[in-house]
């Protein structure tokens, strides 16, 4: 079994930075590596010398989303084994939003699907030039499982988002859409994360912190809570009765691998687009 830690943890002063460690498959979001994510966010959020937190990704990547190669192994059935997974996967991004201490998203490359959600989770983003923001979920027959983004833009523009799976939103495009606070290149992100935090650092953290906990009292109030938990049971709802959608894709990945299980989920859509001004 490997030794290898799936979350990796710095202290640069008063600073906590945290990274997600599986470069090799695009940092995507294990149970297990949610799990260890819970347990040094826990950690920190203890740590009274830690001030602000900044979340990014080992490698050229933010993240890809909840591991669905890990998906297609343990092959979860029905409501029942779905409500303890995708409970486990809001949770682990949620904790984000709920940390008493200001937390910061670095992203680099790709941030699609939960990573998306996870870094909307986070108080502020810095994202790189070249990075990729998205929710590419329906286009597989999948549900969203922590439905931030209404909250962050438009319902218009929401919808146009989750409905069309739109995986290709540039860091340009994000920050127009309030998803993104700043915009730098991708050898300044993690730096250019740090020192915002380390201003908020300098700032008394029970403001800080009691600050935080105001704002997001107004989300609350407008019941961003109530919503995420109802939205959350929807997708327990959606997985657990399994779309021809996610079964198709799900059995293509098992027989022939996960590349092809997307090669013939774009491919689809390939189709939609060849047709655009046919009659």
């Amino acid at each position: 079994m490997s030794s290898k830690k799936l979350v990796l943890v710095e202290r640069q002063g008063k600073v906590g930075i945290v990274s997600l460690n599986r470069p090799e498959r695009l940092n995507a979001l294990s149970q297990a590596l949610v799990d260890d994510l819970s347990s040094e966010l826990r950690l920190l959020n203890e740590d009274n010398n830690i001030r602000a937190i900044v979340l990014t990704g080992a490698g050229d990547t933010f993240s890809s989303g909840f591991d669905l190669k890990e998906q297609m192994e343990t092959r979860p059935t029905g409501v029942a084994d779905w409500r303890t997974l995708l409970r486990h996967c809001f949770d682990g991004a949620f904790q984000f939003w709920r940390s008493p201490k200001p937390t910061i998203a670095a992203v680099r490359g790709h941030c699609l699907a939960g990573a998306f959600e996870l870094a909307l989770c986070c108080d502020m983003t810095v994202a790189a030039e070249d990075s990729v923001f998205g929710e590419p979920e329906l286009k597989f027959g999948a549900g969203i499982i922590v439905m931030m983004l209404p909250f962050m833009v438009n319902p218009k523009r929401a919808k146009e988002i989750i409905f069309l799976g739109r995986d290709q939103i540039s860091a340009r495009e994000a920050l127009d859409l309030g998803l993104v606070n700043r915009i730098v290149p991708a050898a300044s992100v993690l730096d250019t994360a740090i020192e915002m935090a380390n201003t908020m650092a300098v700032i008394d953290p029970m403001v800080v912190g009691q600050t935080k906990r105001a704002i997001n009292k107004v989300y609350d109030t407008l019941g961003l809570g109530l919503a995420l938990e109802s939205a959350l049971d929807i997708d327990m709802q959606i997985e657990g009765q399994g779309s021809v959608d996610k079964k198709q894709f799900m059995e293509i990945a098992r027989s022939q691998g996960m590349r092809a299980a997307f090669q013939w989920r774009d491919a689809r859509f390939q189709d939609v687009s060849s047709k655009k001004g046919g009659h």
